[in-house]
């Protein structure tokens, strides 16, 4: 029974707690946890017997593997970076871009059900990853006088505004910056799966009482919502590596 006594479960925080299944070296491990790890399976896996064996006239799965390498690295990396600077990121772009979406896809894949994004701790994790990417890139490129500027945005041409301009710069690349960068995937897969979670909810709970026709019109939203949700998982995990190449491009150019 729910709080609001009509005995409706309704979904909120605790659709996002899981129990332990088991315990390592002290570590709780959970659902969460098993699935960011099939996920890096998954991924691992599928690259290695698309390419393990590569072949000059590829097979299906070769195709599929080089269809979405190359979606990555020339839609993103190279219209971003270019293809001189950008070839050495390609690697990283990729295995973020495909980590991401299979971690948003388990949302809709029976027994999992649940988008690893959605839990704030994964997309922290890689929105540092590529902070700490972006910070070394930074230095190497201009040194530490060079990435002052950069992440200040400093110009002298600003006069009188320039040190407010450049205290708002410095919080906002190297504080506000990778926390939007998480927060971004994030509140989209965790809205996106309260949403799928209760229209799932709300047709069983229908289906169960005297509103037989209202539960029909809940699962064709069901329906609707996963396709929308699939588009997003795409979408989320596109934007979080586009963003991470924008950033290298800031990293990369030249201060004047």
């Amino acid at each position: 029974m729910s709080d609001n006594g009509c005995g409706f479960p309704a979904p909120g925080l605790h659709s996002f707690l899981f129990k332990p299944i088991a315990t390592v070296g002290g570590v709780e491990f959970n659902k969460v946890m098993l699935l960011a790890l099939l996920t890096s399976i998954v991924v691992v896996v599928f690259f290695w017997a698309a390419f393990g064996k590569a072949k000059v006239i590829p097979g299906k799965l070769q195709m599929v593997g080089e269809a979405g390498y190359d979606f990555v690295r020339r839609g993103i990396v190279y219209e971003t970076l270019g293809k001189r600077e950008g070839e050495k990121y390609v690697p990283i772009m990729v295995s973020l871009f495909f980590f991401i979406w299979i971690m948003n896809i388990w949302s809709v894949i029976p027994l999992a059900q649940f988008p690893v994004s959605s839990v704030f701790a994964f997309p922290v994790v890689l929105a540092a990853i590529v902070w700490i990417m972006w910070v070394s890139v930074t230095f190497k490129r201009h040194g530490f006088v060079g990435f002052f500027k950069n992440v200040t945005g400093y110009d002298k041409s600003l006069g009188a505004v320039l040190p407010l301009v450049m205290i708002i710069e410095f919080f906002s690349n190297l504080i506000v910056r990778p926390f939007t960068h998480a927060v971004r995937l994030f509140a989209n897969m965790f809205a996106g799966h309260l949403m799928l979670v209760m229209f799932t909810v709300a047709s069983w709970y229908l289906l169960n009482s005297y509103m037989i026709p209202a539960a029909g019109v809940s699962f064709v939203m069901t329906v609707i919502m996963i396709l929308f949700e699939l588009f997003i998982q795409a979408v989320q995990a596109y934007v979080f590596v586009l963003l991470a190449c924008s950033y290298l491009q800031g990293a990369l150019a030249e201060h004047h």
